[in-house]
């Protein structure tokens, strides 16, 4: 299969939230649940993925501060917690960077790059590296407090269970470690790669699998509950809201599948378009926003399938987008940033950086953060 660069995510389960979406907070007393709209500690946001943003964000955001790398390229989501961001390079290099500022606060080097975003808890952040290595890094100043040790590169973003971290690797394992010390709790082997971050509901875990699956895992026993047939591979990270999963592939199809009946509810493909989809997404209300290949931004009907609207780009669409209120926010290959109404799909805010964006967004504290491929981390809000 082709060669994937993942941003990957998932999406929020708008209503009653289950533990799961603050459980780092509340058991480690770092913070009430009500101020993580300053906060983006995982990949998509939050660990049900859910790419919807708590903070709010200016209607005509405005380019605050760029933070350049020479030669440098990512292709990763930042994350951020307590006024920093953390952000690794396809370079090796981990960094820490203030959020008002834009200013380097510490960086970490290691022999291969990071593809994969980093997660926050405790104190700590969690990435894997292209060589296969699991880091755990203390957020004060970057130093390493453990790794672990796969068999092939690491692209999945963590998420966390209880005291454990869980993330895949292309070595086809999703892997259970103790967040503190390290230690193998348990580890589940698919029939190919895992290129997406693991979503987690509840005490299950949702893995959508370069062996053309979604596998339903079951936290407490590393144990399989269900797998779906999905026709194709994909490394695109699943998006749950209430009892329905929402991906695409890489044979251009987007599926919705009932993970309590195990069962595809609907699946949609532009008959035209053949393109793979990477891009994951995101799940305001009435509306599944996603990306694709084909170079178009869609929005589609969670019950049906349907497609409410389609927003043209000048080029592919790897980016996942996030929602901020009533618009949803995303990158393309043609080195735009674009703002789309939720509900009409119209375009109501573009920035032209030049270069191209595979990562997604995050935002936080009233702040849209997003990296380019050409080593550039963009920083906008209002001035």
């Amino acid at each position: 299969m082709p060669t994937l660069r993942l941003i990957s995510g998932a999406i929020l389960l708008l209503g009653a939230l289950p533990s799961a979406v603050f459980s780092a907070s509340e058991e480690s007393g770092e913070r009430p649940r009500e101020a993580s709209r300053r906060d983006w500690p995982l990949v998509r946001g939050d660990a049900l993925a859910s790419g919807i943003a708590r903070s709010k964000l200016t209607s005509k955001p405005e380019l605050l501060w760029k933070f350049s790398v020479p030669k440098g390229s990512f292709t990763a989501t930042p994350i951020v917690f307590n006024g920093k961001i953390f952000i690794g390079d396809l370079d090796g290099a981990v960094r820490a960077i203030d959020l008002v500022k834009g200013t380097e606060l510490w960086k970490i080097t290691v022999e291969d790059g990071f593809a994969a975003s980093p997660s926050y808890r405790n104190g700590r952040l969690y990435i894997g590296d292209s060589g296969g290595v699991f880091h755990c890094l203390s957020a004060t100043d970057g130093k390493e407090i453990w790794k672990y040790k796969t068999d092939a590169e690491i692209d999945s973003g963590a998420n966390f269970f209880h005291g454990n971290v869980i993330f895949g690797s292309q070595d086809a394992t999703l892997y259970c470690v103790s967040a503190d010390k390290g230690e193998l709790v348990w580890q589940y082997k698919l029939q190919d790669q895992i290129r997406c971050s693991p979503t987690i509901v509840e005490d299950r875990a949702f893995v959508a699998g370069c062996d053309g699956k979604l596998h339903v895992i079951d936290l407490n026993k590393g144990e399989s509950i269900a797998a779906v047939d999905i026709e194709a591979p994909t490394g695109s990270t699943p998006a749950v809201r209430g009892d329905t999963v929402y991906f695409g592939t890489e044979g251009g199809v987007f599926f919705a599948i009932n993970w309590k009946k195990a069962i595809v509810d609907w699946k949609w493909h532009d008959g035209h378009h053949t393109e793979p989809i990477r891009s994951s997404a995101a799940l305001p209300d009435g509306v599944v926003i996603f990306g694709s290949r084909d170079k178009r931004i869609r929005g589609l009907d969670p019950a049906t399938g349907t497609v409410l609207w389609t927003l043209p780009t000048h080029g592919r669409v790897d980016s996942s987008p996030v929602v901020v209120g009533a618009r949803a926010y995303v990158g393309s290959s043609d080195g735009r940033i674009y703002a789309i109404n939720c509900k009409s799909g119209a375009k109501e805010w573009e920035y032209e950086a030049g270069g191209s964006f595979a990562g997604g967004p995050a935002v936080a504290d009233g702040r849209l953060l997003i990296a380019s491929e050409d080593g550039i981390l963009y920083c906008f809000g209002t001035k």
